[in-house]
């Protein structure tokens, strides 16, 4: 199938490693004028370098902390003067910390809610008067299934992440009129390095080690294993690509089959 990504211009932040760099790696494959985003320079640069290495496709490096109320809108202009305009923003951060309830202070909540919400509400914010221009207008934010089937030691991220669709399919509702396409993804277990974090996590509090988490949550998913980033970034790319351009307002779980609801 032709995804008719070819030339197309894209945000992708977050996109240093983990599912936000397999995004962008698969929409350069595609030939995507893609913009990177990330925290750490070097490590962006790294990833900036591997992406041209595999795809023979220029992209452009920008260092930001989404979570920087001021970056967002700085992180859009630059992507719009690199790139002439914007077709496709994928919206991505860092999850917050795992940990029980009383654990966490004022001050840790509201930098989960900067960087699990309102770094979408900024990022798309800025984007939209560039996305109006845009003929096939695309955003795709990235969530968690917690948001379907919340995890124990997540309540950061499964309280946070659902405001997040909340907003996702409000704007599906809103912006159809305008021909703005959006939808999340709500991956499962990938194997990440957050994944790893978490894993390492859990061998802490539970005394394990970490292979032995790894074993005991791939029991509850019923294909049998984690999953690649890869996998998480063919869906991502059909998604926001004019091949789809009928879906909007959907959140599609890419878990392996671990949420039970039917919803």
């Amino acid at each position: 199938m032709d995804l008719q990504l070819k030339d197309k211009r894209a945000l992708v932040t977050g996109s240093s490693r983990g599912l936000g760099y397999a995004a962008a790696l698969t929409l350069a494959r595609e030939g995507c004028k893609v913009a990177l985003n990330g925290r750490d320079e070097f490590r962006l640069l790294e990833a900036s370098h591997k992406i041209y290495k595999e795809t023979n496709h220029l992209n452009y490096p920008l260092v930001g902390d989404v979570t920087d109320p001021v970056v967002p809108e700085k992180l859009v202009a630059e992507t719009v003067k690199a790139l002439g305009g914007l077709d496709i923003l994928i919206t991505n951060a860092g999850g917050p910390p795992a940990g029980p309830f009383e654990s966490f202070d004022e001050t840790t909540w509201q930098k989960a809610v900067d960087m699990s919400f309102m770094s979408h509400v900024r990022l798309i914010r800025a984007a939209l008067p560039h996305l109006r221009k845009s003929p096939a207008p695309s955003v795709l934010t990235m969530t968690s299934y917690t948001v379907k089937q919340p995890m124990n030691n997540l309540v950061l991220s499964n309280s946070i992440r659902t405001a997040t669709i909340g907003l996702t399919k409000s704007l599906a509702l809103e912006l159809g009129k305008d021909g703005i396409r959006f939808n999340s993804i709500l991956p499962g277990w990938t194997i990440t390095e957050r994944v790893q974090d978490l894993m390492a996590f859990r061998a802490k509090n539970n005394n394990t080690t970490v292979e032995e988490e790894f074993a005991k949550q791939i029991t509850e998913i019923p294909l049998g294993r984690m999953g690649q980033p890869e996998e998480f970034a063919n869906a991502a790319a059909f998604l926001v690509s004019p091949a789809a351009s009928f879906i909007t307002g959907v959140m599609l779980n890419v878990d392996g089959g671990i949420v039970k609801g039917t919803m």
